[in-house]
């Protein structure tokens, strides 16, 4: 398999992990103010899986640009 496969099949998997992140957040604000303590754990978690795709992403723009 090539880089860019390579990366296309990773940024599948993250982009479903920062899907469920979103859903995750979603789902705790739907249901404010039961488990509010874990909101920034579940934020933190959203906004790293977000980070990592968006990193992902541009790193298979340069290198499909290269």
């Amino acid at each position: 398999m090539s880089d860019v496969e390579e990366l296309k099949a990773e940024i599948k998997k993250l982009s479903a992990k920062a899907t469920q992140a979103k859903m995750d957040l979603h789902d705790l604000s739907e249901e404010l103010p039961i488990s509010w303590e874990t909101i920034m754990d579940v934020a933190k978690r959203a906004h790293s899986a977000f980070a990592e795709l968006e990193k992902k992403r541009a790193d298979l723009k340069a290198l499909e640009a290269a």
